[in-house]
């Protein structure tokens, strides 16, 4: 079977002291820069930090206390030919820290290697009580496991849906709730959680062609969750927040998902530049209009605060090396000169 991959934003975190990390998925683990200091311009990275097995694709959630959960597939060959799938995470509780051992909540499937080598990535997310792993099942509908505040996880869930293309995206409310967001063949369904810690519940559809891939999300302030992805043949990009569903204007298009944070979005575009819109902080994102930062990028951007409260723009530069910036002032969408990481031990 071959190796899949997938993009993702979320990829740079602040961590609970301060200092920012990001991660990338690299072939047999993923690489990891440290930021030296809060707010300072030293890293230290890429480390390579091996994970056998293990996809080129990372799913990313941080938790109130600076916690980082990292996700993914991993897919080990055993000597009779069969391919095993399994999800599996790990921790990081300090920035520049070990991560802890990679561990495993299997499938729902058992020993049933061939449905699990079906289902889709996992999307993580943090809530108040732990860590929650959603994916699309071998039935092509939504499966999902959650931790408790004791860290110990609970029986699989069957969230239904059919027919689902791509795992989606999933974000945590500020009031501490999951929505998650996946592509149908003709429709987005979303669910949602009522009360933290609980079961999401299904919510209305939106009836639109979404592209599988294309999915990010963000919470924008008063318990309300921005889904994005891009509408198939066109790649327009489009956001839900609620029950209101708009499409976005793009400068020369996009493609992949769209990081949002701060009143900034910023994508891929398809020349494989950098480009940012600006929008009112607490507000909806509109009638944005993007600008180029002159920066190319493989996959997509991810944006963090860091420790001095800036506004922070990450890129993969096409060599694999991390590229920064900072917006200047304290909102709008102008960015300063790109700082390239320097390779460091």
């Amino acid at each position: 079977m071959a190796v899949r991959t997938a993009i993702t934003t979320g990829w740079l975190l602040r961590g609970g002291d301060g200092r920012l990390t990001a991660y990338a998925p690299a072939s047999g683990g993923l690489l990891r820069w440290t930021q030296n200091r809060p707010g300072g311009p030293e890293w230290t990275g890429p480390q390579h930090l091996e994970v056998p097995g293990l996809e080129p694709y990372l799913s990313i959630a941080r938790t109130a206390e600076g916690y980082v959960y990292v996700a993914g597939l991993r897919r080990r060959t055993h000597e009779d030919g069969r391919t095993e799938t399994d999800v599996v995470y790990s921790t990081q509780f300090q920035p520049g820290r070990a991560m802890t051992n990679w561990r495993t909540i299997g499938t729902p499937y058992g020993r049933d290697w061939d449905k699990a080598g079906r289902i889709g990535f996992p999307v993580a997310a943090a809530d108040t009580t732990g860590l929650h792993l959603y994916f699309r099942n071998a039935g092509g509908g939504v499966s999902g496991r959650r931790q408790d505040a004791r860290g110990i996880w609970g029986p699989w869930l069957d969230l239904a849906g059919s027919r689902v293309a791509d795992s989606g995206s999933a974000a945590v409310t500020d009031d501490g709730r999951i929505e998650l967001a996946v592509p149908g063949p003709d429709h987005v369904l979303r669910w949602r959680q009522e009360e933290p810690g609980t079961q999401p519940q299904r919510t209305a559809n939106t009836a639109v062609k979404a592209v599988p891939g294309s999915f990010s999300s963000a919470p924008v302030g008063e318990g309300r969750i921005a889904h994005f992805w891009r509408t198939e043949g066109d790649g327009v990009l489009h956001v839900r927040i609620g029950d209101d569903v708009r499409a976005l204007p793009s400068l020369g298009g996009g493609s992949g998902p769209v990081a949002a944070l701060g009143g900034v979005l910023a994508q891929r575009a398809d020349s494989g530049r950098v480009q940012v819109a600006a929008y009112r902080p607490g507000s909806e994102p509109g009638d944005v209009s993007w600008t180029d930062t002159g920066a190319d990028c493989v996959g997509a951007p991810a944006l963090a605060h860091d420790g001095a409260g800036r506004l922070t723009l990450a890129a993969i530069a096409p060599d694999g090396g991390l590229c920064l910036t900072h917006r200047q002032g304290e909102d709008g969408a102008a960015f300063g000169a790109w700082a390239r990481v320097q390779q460091t031990g």
